[in-house]
């Protein structure tokens, strides 16, 4: 019986011996990692340079882009290493670090779907009162809240994980997990539970109540309103609903295989769904957001065009 801080590593049990096809993982992870990289690395500069998208709107999109940048940062390398190695065992003090990183991703990815779904609300339900609502001050306490309550939360989750007595050290999974450290613990954990319990009340039902909200005052208007604005409509909020759809069906298997048996579904599928809202979402906004918002879709061209002339 040890207090976490003793455990000097934990052992992660999901990996196999795939012998030489590792190498084939190891290509594959890597591509992603830096196709990820790359296409959030030039929206963000892109949005970051360009006045004529300096709008609410884009820097929202710009803080979606820097948090899946994080997040696939928070896994990517970790991945490529456990992937390669012959021992897969990572130490406690790193295990505790990746769980804030990868909780953290996760939090304020929902928070800021949320927050650009009631930007679009403003913006085709109140499009005379857009610029009174969303001056920069808002749009700067927007951010903030997107990011500050999801951190502190955070925070406190994974200090409480921390100062639990295990009682193992194995890991079913490919990456440090807060839920299965839980697991290993000697004692009650309804602390532990309780809080968790409180914190996704406000992280999740929150977000979850503002997109309801307000993708039912948007469909009304879309209803009642003329072709312009569905067609308005459409173009902005298809990429947020596509975002959206993507994050929380990875995120929903990854929570309905932590609390339940899984035994009967394959291990490489378990794996890849497991995965899924940390390595295929990062991915997919840049390239939703990056084809289908125009704004951006054309500066990206003559960027891009201008860079590879002066090649």
């Amino acid at each position: 019986m040890l207090n976490s801080s003793q455990i000097p590593y934990f052992t992660l049990a999901a990996y196999f011996d795939s012998g030489l096809t590792k190498y084939l993982f190891f290509t594959i992870v890597m591509f992603l990692y830096v196709l990820t990289v790359c296409s959030n690395v030039l929206l963000i500069v892109v949005i970051c340079m360009n006045r004529s998208l300096h709008e609410p709107m884009y820097v929202f999109q710009c803080s979606l882009f820097v948090n899946d940048l994080y997040g696939s940062t928070g896994l990517f390398p970790f991945l490529l290493v456990q992937i390669l190695s012959d021992i897969h065992t990572v130490s406690a003090p790193f295990c505790f670090l990746q769980v804030f990183c990868v909780y953290l991703y996760g939090n304020v990815e929902f928070t800021n779907l949320a927050i650009m779904s009631y930007d679009r609300y403003l913006a085709i339900c109140c499009p005379l009162q857009y610029n009174t609502h969303m001056t920069t001050y808002r749009v700067v306490m927007l951010i903030a809240v997107i990011w500050l309550p999801p951190f502190f939360a955070v925070f406190v989750t994974t200090s409480l994980s921390m100062s639990l007595q295990l009682c193992g050290n194995i890991i079913n999974k490919v990456y440090c997990d807060n839920h299965s450290i839980i697991k290993l613990a000697c004692f009650d954990t309804s602390v532990n539970n309780a809080y968790e319990l409180t914190a996704a009340s406000f992280l999740v039902l929150g977000p979850v109540s503002v997109i309801l909200y307000t993708y039912i005052k948007i469909l009304q208007v879309c209803f009642s309103g003329s072709k312009q604005t569905r067609q308005k409509a459409v173009s902005t909020c298809t990429p947020h609903l596509a975002s959206l759809l993507n994050f929380s069906f990875g995120v929903s298997f990854e929570i309905l295989q932590s609390r339940f048996n899984m035994s009967s579904v394959p291990n490489m599928l378990r794996i890849f769904l497991s995965l899924y809202f940390l390595t295929c979402q990062p991915l997919f906004n840049p390239v939703m957001y990056g084809l289908n918002m125009s704004k951006i879709r054309i500066v990206c061209k003559s960027l891009l065009f201008k860079f590879f002339n002066e090649g």
